[in-house]
């Protein structure tokens, strides 16, 4: 079973396909990424997370013919009225300059008034881009002082969970992360899905 991620974020990717694990462990199937089949990401014009996500499982398995996984994901700022939310990967230009934009934008906010959450909305679509099935996962917690930890991407260094209130996100070892995390949570609820189509190659 060929399976398209619709990303070209290799951390994205990584972090999808440990997730999976267990039920890529089934049998021969591949993961691949927009980069890995030479393939354009679609432009992110929806105004929800669900809206993005949808579009480009939707255009990248027209592009590709193959059942497609995209997901929308980002953080929601409490003090920020919900921002950067949708934007998040547009926020800056790097991680580390979208990192250091929000604690700058934070920098006279309390530490009780901190609260975020991550939030992903992911969708499969099938190869003609017309059945699409949708999930969706959050953790909330709050954003932390300075940047802590090397594991993960993206905001995961300022982001503390409320599960873990002495560590961020990429403080947190793979598997503790890929529990609790928005994207862990948003694929776990469509992992039925996902397996009955990775067993029989189709969800009709």
């Amino acid at each position: 079973m060929r399976l398209l991620v619709a990303t070209s974020n290799e951390g994205k990717l990584g972090e999808v396909r440990e997730i999976l694990a267990p039920l890529l462990a089934g049998g021969p199937h591949q993961l691949f990424s927009l980069a890995g089949l030479a393939l354009p990401a679609p432009a992110e014009t929806g105004e929800t997370f669900h809206d993005n996500a949808a579009i480009k499982a939707s255009e990248s398995a027209l592009a590709s013919g193959l059942w497609t996984l995209a997901d929308d994901s980002g953080i929601c700022v409490d003090a920020l009225s919900g921002a950067p939310g949708v934007r998040s990967a547009r926020y800056a230009n790097s991680d580390d300059a979208r990192r250091q934009k929000l604690l700058g934008a934070l920098s006279s906010v309390p530490a009780a008034r901190r609260g975020a959450h991550f939030f992903c909305a992911v969708a499969l679509a099938s190869p003609d881009g017309k059945r699409i099935f949708r999930a969706e996962g959050r953790v909330d917690g709050q954003i932390a002082l300075a940047a802590r930890g090397a594991g993960g991407f993206g905001y995961d260094p300022i982001f503390i969970p409320d599960e873990t209130p002495a560590q961020t996100l990429a403080e947190l070892s793979v598997d503790e992360k890929n529990k609790l995390s928005h994207r862990g949570r948003a694929l776990a609820r469509l992992a039925p899905l996902l397996e009955r189509l990775l067993r029989d190659g189709d969800l009709a």
